[in-house]
């Protein structure tokens, strides 16, 4: 029988992850499993079309101020489920890319994400939660959430 000790937890705070959230808990009670959270910061640098994607300036970002809204949203999230003190990481990049290495560098045994019911172009364009599905080095719990 399977056995779950450390379970990578993803989540992005949309509605659905609330849903993410419940299931992870009970199946860390249900294993007696370590819980850790990632929530990952997909940001894509906007290019000004003037010059050779050379970044605009009033466009640009301060990546270091998006994760650590990141890590607030996260930590209040987890706050709301007297979760505050699990292992938790705030990480820029490809959600798919970062959650699957993540899982690689902890050891996971299982990786808790949500798989949003979606159909026709949406499901044919793929999905986070499909892409970590095929690429993980362990079990997937993709939780259906209906949209």
């Amino acid at each position: 029988m399977v056995s779950y000790k450390r379970l990578l937890v993803a989540v992005d705070f949309s509605p659905a992850a609330e849903t993410v959230a419940r299931r992870a808990v009970d199946v860390a009670q249900a294993y007696q499993a370590e819980l850790h959270w990632v929530h990952v910061v997909d940001y894509l640098m906007p290019l000004g079309l003037a010059d050779d994607f050379t970044p605009t300036p009033a466009l640009m970002v301060d990546e270091k101020e998006l994760l650590e809204q990141g890590r607030q949203s996260l930590q209040r999230f987890l706050a709301k489920r007297d979760r505050a003190a699990d292992p938790q990481s705030v990480l820029p990049g490809v959600p798919r890319q970062e959650i699957v290495h993540l899982a690689r560098e902890l050891c996971s045994d299982l990786i808790v994400i949500g798989s949003h019911g979606r159909h026709g172009l949406a499901r044919l364009l793929g999905s986070t939660a499909r892409t970590v599905l095929n690429d993980a080095p362990c079990d997937v719990l993709a939780v259906r959430v209906a949209d």
